[in-house]
């Protein structure tokens, strides 16, 4: 076993800002990234900082449940 990180686990992922972002005010953006397996989810306004980090899956259902409000 190792402790070494993988070469994917140190690349820096892509943001961009998410559609669901209020474009009208530059304060309101989300960004999201996507590596395999997750989606990275980051208040703009807070980089470099922390992010959360979903399962594809669950931020499909997320993006779902959120179009239907």
């Amino acid at each position: 076993m190792t402790d070494k990180p993988s070469v994917e686990d140190t690349r820096e992922p892509v943001w961009f800002k998410s559609s669901y972002s209020d474009s009208s005010s530059g304060n309101d953006c989300v960004e999201v990234a996507t590596a395999p397996g997750a989606v990275h989810v980051r208040d703009s306004k807070n980089t470099p900082g922390p992010h959360l980090g979903f399962a594809p899956a669950t931020w499909t259902a997320f993006l779902a449940y959120a179009s239907q409000r």
